[in-house]
């Protein structure tokens, strides 16, 4: 994992990041929008785990996105319901063929499933650094004093996912090594041994809970007048990056209010005429979702610069 600059930035700044960018993503259903937020999540989520991130993104979300596409134009030629917005309650005009079914397929129903694809994607993109940057530390500072009972939980469930993976793998081994491996046997076999370390690793997690749960309540977690050590600190650098965000979030939210980004795919494709307000609010777009790879990206040159002044010259040959 490379060394992430924006994660060292204050919890509040990180959190209005993602609830900018994370809720831009699902509200805004411009093609651009979307595939700017698309390119914007992957990097950052390729910077922050590596190789990790780019075997996830070809194994799975790959074949996610292939049979996203192609439910949505195999079961509806349409968006969504008049009831949730009426420019999509229109049927698609453009029928290329009629299916087995008796449903047509139109040409509007195939491109709106290509972008509720990508969309999906480009939402567990962005959740995946969100759950790599606001880890549950930073959660509980934010919340534990506003509401304490719901940040425990939520801190305990980011870290769900990662803790069952390595339970699991403990799990798996002790199994295997008293002769009840889950790979080996017959079909029946293996489920019952898979059923059995399934039994264990949530008799673990239920037994983990309690222990946690008794130990924040005995540490005094949630009373009145309790104070917490914190190591974070709302400094000048975490002021201007507030400042950035509020300027290229209220820029994004301004044109969008005013149409700017609006675009329908059915009865057909139509979208606001191309402006300079309109390329403007795309190139705030475009900062926003690149924030912190450009973070990255301007602390890895400083880093570089450094180096270079450190280095001692190299002798000169005689």
């Amino acid at each position: 994992m490379n060394r992430d600059t924006f994660s060292s930035y204050h919890p509040a700044v990180a959190m209005l990041y993602f609830v900018l960018v994370i809720g831009m993503t699902m509200f805004l259903n411009h093609p651009v929008c979307l595939g700017i937020s698309l390119v914007g999540a992957l990097a950052y989520s390729i910077y922050l785990k590596g190789k990790k991130a780019v075997r996830f993104n070809l194994a799975y979300m790959l074949p996610l996105l292939v049979i996203t596409a192609l439910i949505n134009p195999a079961f509806s030629h349409q968006g969504v319901t008049a009831a949730v917005n009426p420019a999509f309650s229109h049927e698609g005009r453009t029928i290329l063929r009629y299916l087995p079914s008796g449903n047509p397929l139109t040409l509007e129903s195939i491109l709106y499933g290509i972008c509720a694809a990508f969309l999906l994607i480009t939402v567990i993109a962005w959740f995946s650094c969100f759950n790599a940057v606001m880890t549950s530390d930073k959660f509980v500072y934010l919340f534990g004093r506003i509401i304490p009972a719901l940040s425990l939980v939520l801190s305990m469930s980011l870290r769900f996912v990662p803790r069952f993976t390595a339970q699991i793998k403990v799990i798996s081994n002790a199994q295997k090594c008293v002769g009840r491996d889950v790979g080996s046997g017959g079909l029946i076999k293996r489920a019952k041994q898979g059923i059995k370390i399934l039994s264990i690793l949530v008799t673990w997690a239920l037994e983990n809970a309690i222990d946690t749960a008794d130990s924040m309540k005995d540490r005094g977690y949630g009373l009145p007048g309790r104070t917490a050590f914190s190591i974070y600190r709302f400094d000048r650098r975490d002021k201007w990056a507030l400042l950035f965000l509020l300027l290229c979030g209220g820029g994004v939210l301004a044109g969008m209010f005013a149409g700017k980004l609006k675009f329908v795919y059915m009865p057909v494709l139509s979208g606001a005429a191309f402006d300079l307000w309109q390329a403007g609010v795309f190139a705030l777009y475009l900062a926003l979702c690149a924030m912190p790879v450009l973070l990255n990206g301007k602390e890895g040159i400083k880093w570089k610069a450094l180096q270079k002044r450190r280095m001692p010259p190299l002798p000169s040959k005689t």
